[in-house]
């Protein structure tokens, strides 16, 4: 007997610890999803979990994980029951109902990416904002994705289609708006697709037509308008609501199999479709709140499998037949609140406690207490014909104003003809900006139309201007006061975008001045204009651009202009300066550098996208990231090229030739050269060239970094996360442009880097390890 017990205990140890041994997640899952749960804010839901806890047996309600083999396949988080859903959201936090101005949805896409066997994602009323990034691609291994119930906004990016195995997306309630992607049919698998209540606008996507593999369609709630087109080819489709959108078309036919069709609250319009009353197997059709004007085929009311028949509020006419039959499943019908007459068949006479009719507010011989009087309905008619004709007439009006519209037209274009060709095409200022815009390659792109066009100034740009101090113009006398009649003792240096004084203003403040000479070809209103273009360019990470002085400008003898910008000081020195410190109390260890590469980064990838065309040559160089007292990183130097000329002493100075010389002009190259001195040391300056030719590959095994790499970056990484910036690095500085990555790939990898490298410093802490500096 105890021999037995004996093998019955160590029979369910065994168990157990198979269990255990199958289910235990890796280190590495479970600091992601300890890592997830600070990027949600520490939600009451997740309380439970922490390092000590086997998160794959920490489920309840409202949290699910599901783990296989040792990896996490299944997240399923449902914040607290939905709270009051505000009307409108402008993009930024709400207090008690977003997550706050820390969370970025591009952190949470990244560290999520990691889980690369994660196939089921469910984060519901979670509070999450902000737009969906392009990187969602990057959960390649999702099959079911559930965003809804958040605060997400912005257009559904074209890339979430590269998720190629997907089969369910929900985004329901959320505020994402603009047209619909066009790109479904990159979905072969998809079955569901959910994204009600939120604000889309446009047409439906015509490759909706094409995703042969969708169950169910609901895209109710929105502002979609236009055509609804022929379903009929979807085979699978079983459950299709766009209810409360703006579609204006005839209805569309249906797939055969179809069970649930909801289109309420449009503005369809004619005749339901013959095909209608051949869906044996529709079970619910709701047409109610639309324009119809003719019942349509009476076989809808007897489908076999018909239980619900909403027509009511549109403008059904005539009479109903009085052969029609119901089918034996049928419970609700609604014809209210149209223009119908007569009488009507007997399963349509009166509700039973079998079936539900509504028949008021229509104009029938039969309950006559709750219908009009036929005049209403004949008057209602009337009133058609003559809306109608109304309309002819009112068409006919609008051709004649338009006819007026184009002789005048006609007329004006003559006479601008003619002042032009006996005024002197010389002195009109805006055809100069215009040529001197066109005849300069250097101003990358920037015609009269954007630098007289605030509008192109991304909402970025705006937001980045909340707390800078105002752009104001200066006067020659005030900057001179503030350098002493710009003495030698306030220089700071001369670069090849001419010299740099230290000044100290009447208020007090302390502000950078960057002396210019700036070609005459350019005309004073021009120059204005683009000095404008500048001054809207405002970024944490970016030296503030505080005003600016021209010097001489009523003067138009050949020669130059002296331009003086104005920027904040940034008092703490500069990157390089910072690379090469030796006092261990003051080096920058492998974290402090990731936060400031990554400060800039996003200072570069804003000057891309912040205004059309880009900031695509901003000098990028070690020397012209600048820090604060708090060790953040600004940009200074970007955008020179809109006033500014390109000079060949700044290519000779980084001592780059052939291929290196052109890639001057790419940003990705030359942060990619910032990056390599992050990793070696300013020393790489002084032979870039031949550490490229001799000793690049060395740096991309552990081997050749140990030989290589900065001292301190060693002690102070981690290996992944140094492997992660070494291949970036390595990328950035390919001698073919066409295989560098994106300045969004960049900074995605960056992050990606810094949240490997705070984990690893999470656990050397609790270990109580220390990295010693050297």
């Amino acid at each position: 007997m105890k021999i037995s017990r004996m093998c019955l205990f160590l029979s369910l140890q065994w168990c157990c610890f198979l269990i255990l041994y199958t289910h235990q997640l890796q280190p590495s899952q479970t600091q992601v999803l300890l890592q997830l749960r600070k990027q949600l804010e520490y939600p009451n839901q997740l309380q439970i979990w922490g390092p000590a806890i086997d998160l794959c047996f920490s489920s309840s309600p409202r949290v699910n994980i599901t783990c296989r083999d040792n990896s996490v396949t299944e997240i399923t988080i449902f914040g607290d029951s939905l709270q009051t859903r505000p009307t409108s959201f402008n993009g930024f936090p709400i207090s008690y109902k977003t997550l706050s101005e820390n969370f970025s949805m591009d952190s949470l896409i990244a560290t999520l990416s990691r889980l690369n066997t994660l196939k089921s994602l469910s984060l519901v009323s979670l509070g999450i904002w902000g737009p969906i990034p392009d990187k969602i691609h990057r959960l390649q291994s999702l099959v079911y994705l559930d965003l809804s119930w958040n605060f997400m906004y912005g257009s559904i990016p074209s890339t979430i289609s590269r998720i190629a195995n997907l089969e369910t997306l929900k985004l329901d309630g959320n505020f994402l708006n603009g047209t619909l992607p066009d790109s479904f049919d990159s979905f072969s698998k998809l079955t569901s697709l959910s994204l009600s209540n939120n604000l889309f606008t446009g047409p439906l996507p015509s490759s909706l037509q094409r995703v042969n593999s969708l169950v169910d369609i609901n895209l109710s709630d929105n502002r979609i308008s236009g055509e609804l087109f022929d379903l009929s080819r979807l085979s699978s489709l079983r459950w299709l609501d766009l209810s409360n959108n703006r579609l204006d078309s005839l209805l569309a036919s249906m797939p055969e199999f179809v069970t649930v069709v909801l289109l309420k609250n449009n503005t369809f319009s004619g005749r339901i479709p013959e095909q209608y009353g051949r869906l044996s197997r529709l079970r619910q059709l709701d047409l109610s709140f639309n324009a119809l004007t003719e019942m349509g085929p009476a076989a809808i009311f007897a489908l076999p499998n018909i239980s619900s028949l909403s027509l009511g509020s549109n403008l059904l006419s005539g009479s109903v037949p009085m052969d029609l039959r119901c089918g034996d499943e049928l419970e609700f019908v609604d014809i209210s609140n149209n223009r119908l007459t007569g009488n009507l068949p007997s399963c349509l006479r009166s509700s039973t406690k079998k079936r539900v009719v509504k028949i008021g507010g229509n104009c029938l011989s039969i309950d006559i207490e709750h219908q009009h009087s036929e005049t209403y309905c004949s008057e209602k008619h009337s009133d058609n014909e003559k809306s109608s004709r109304g309309k002819n007439n009112l068409g006919i009006l609008i051709g004649v104003i338009s006819g007026i519209g184009v002789v005048i037209l006609i007329l004006g274009f003559g006479f601008l003809v003619l002042c032009r060709k006996f005024c002197s095409q010389g002195s009109s200022e805006q055809h100069l900006l215009h040529k001197s815009v066109q005849d300069n390659s250097v101003a990358g792109g920037f015609t009269a139309e954007i630098l007289t066009n605030a509008r192109f100034i991304s909402d970025a740009a705006k937001l980045g201007s909340q707390g800078s101090p105002p752009y104001r113009l200066f006067v020659l006398d005030e900057l001179k006061v503030a350098t002493n009649s710009f003495d030698k003792s306030a220089s700071m240096g001369e670069g090849s975008n001419g010299k740099i004084y230290k000044g100290r203003l009447e208020s007090g403040a302390h502000v950078a001045i960057r002396c210019l000479a700036v070609s005459r070809k350019y005309t004073i209103r021009n120059l204005k204009l683009r000095l404008d273009l500048l001054a809207r360019i405002r970024h944490p990470h970016l030296a503030c651009l505080l005003g600016h002085c021209i010097d001489n400008e009523g003067n138009d003898e050949v020669g130059a202009n002296n331009v003086y910008l104005v920027y904040e000081y940034v008092p703490n020195g500069n990157y390089r300066a910072h690379l090469s410190e030796t006092n261990p109390e003051k080096v920058l260890r492998w974290s402090d550098r990731l936060s400031i590469l990554i400060g800039i980064a996003k200072a570069v990838h804003f000057l891309h996208t912040g205004i059309i065309p880009g900031f695509n040559s901003n000098r990028l160089k070690a020397n012209n990231i600048l820090l604060n007292e708090h060790r953040m990183g600004k940009l200074s130097d970007y955008g020179l090229s809109v006033v500014a000329q390109e000079i060949e002493k700044d290519k000779e100075e980084d001592g780059l030739k052939s291929w290196q010389m052109k890639s001057l002009d790419d940003d990705i190259y030359s942060f990619g050269c910032i990056l390599l001195e992050s990793l070696i040391g300013p020393s790489v300056c002084a032979r870039k060239e031949s550490f490229l030719l001799n000793e690049m590959v060395s740096l991309g095994n552990t081997e050749g970094q140990r030989r290589i790499v900065d001292p301190t970056v060693l002690a102070s990484s981690s290996q992944e996360s140094l492997s992660i910036v070494v291949s970036l690095t390595i990328n950035c500085i390919s001698p073919e442009s066409s295989t560098r990555p994106s300045f969004e790939d960049v900074l995605w990898n960056l992050q990606y880097a810094a949240q490997v490298q705070a984990t690893s410093d999470d656990v050397d802490n609790k270990s109580g390890k220390t990295l010693v500096s050297p």
